[in-house]
């Protein structure tokens, strides 16, 4: 999702940017059909946010998902546990991207082994 230039990713890339999410450290969980016109998803932000989503657009019309929207954004940080995809959402948390990286700078005198 976070490079390929097929026109959904691109999509779901710009409309989850809209909602604030860095692209560059957000984990879509999964994102599967859900309807002829609709598609289900869960993604976690660098800050460990979970939202739950739904994706609407025509797959019937060439380039459909160009005119993609995000049709219900629901956080559920709080009662991620309890939802279907519990499994898979606990395992963005082990594999997900660190929101911080720190740089530690040696003291004079200190070698690397320590």
């Amino acid at each position: 999702m976070r490079t390929s230039p097929y026109s959904l990713w691109a999509r779901l890339r710009e409309l989850l940017a809209e909602r604030g999410l860095i692209i560059s450290t957000t984990v879509l969980v999964y994102l599967f059909p859900d309807g002829p016109h609709s598609e289900t998803g869960v993604a976690v932000s660098d800050g460990g946010r979970v939202y739950e989503f739904g994706l609407g657009y025509d797959r019937t019309k060439a380039a459909g998902e160009r005119n993609a929207v995000i049709e219900h954004w629901r956080d559920i940080t709080g009662q991620w546990q309890a939802h279907a995809f519990s499994a898979e959402i606990a395992d963005t948390f082990i594999w997900r991207p660190p929101a911080r990286r720190t740089h530690l700078v040696l003291a004079p005198g200190m070698s690397q082994a320590g």
